[in-house]
């Protein structure tokens, strides 16, 4: 009896678990969707621009910091506020076109559904999910459940040339 009461109780969390990634999954696939066809509304409300930015910011200033040819203490002061500047015109839905093309979403290709989706998604211990490319590959944009229940694009680990700005 012990164990069918613990494989009922596995079941009922990986169905739990099941249902948020799928619900993640259709944030994460209308993102998608908003980068490839540059619709600015959806693409809005599904970033976090505060943690997104931050996060952007933060890793502008550390490749500023290592760049030998920059001298310190301009690097100090200059830094901040660029990459302030930066975040702001990064945050565009634009910008992310070749983030969302490396995950396939071209406007030549057959687009996977959020259930697809939701077999790549990989949940990591602060509570976000990942985005994988394929199954065991990296993770380049992280998510956040909103206290309303959508999920934003949150975090973004890719390289950021695959950041462009248009022009």
């Amino acid at each position: 009896m012990r164990a069918v009461l613990i494989g009922l109780l596995a079941f009922c969390l990986s169905a739990c678990a099941t249902v948020q990634k799928l619900d993640a999954a259709s944030d994460v696939h209308a993102l998608l969707i908003s980068i490839r066809d540059g619709d600015r509304a959806t693409f809005d409300a599904l970033v976090d621009k505060r943690a997104l930015k931050q996060e952007v910011q933060a890793r502008l200033v550390a490749e500023a910091r290592r760049d030998p040819r920059a001298p310190a203490a301009l690097t100090a002061l200059l830094a901040p506020a660029l990459a302030d500047l930066a975040g702001d015109a990064f945050l565009r839905p634009d910008v992310f076109r070749a983030v969302a093309e490396y995950y396939g979403y071209r406007r030549d290709a057959k687009i996977p559904g959020p259930m697809a989706v939701s077999t790549l998604l990989k949940r990591v211990p602060d509570g976000r999910v990942c985005a994988m490319s394929k199954k065991g590959g990296p993770c380049l944009l992280y998510f956040t459940e909103s206290p309303e229940g959508r999920w934003r694009l949150s975090g973004f680990e890719g390289d950021l040339s695959m950041l462009r700005l248009p022009g």
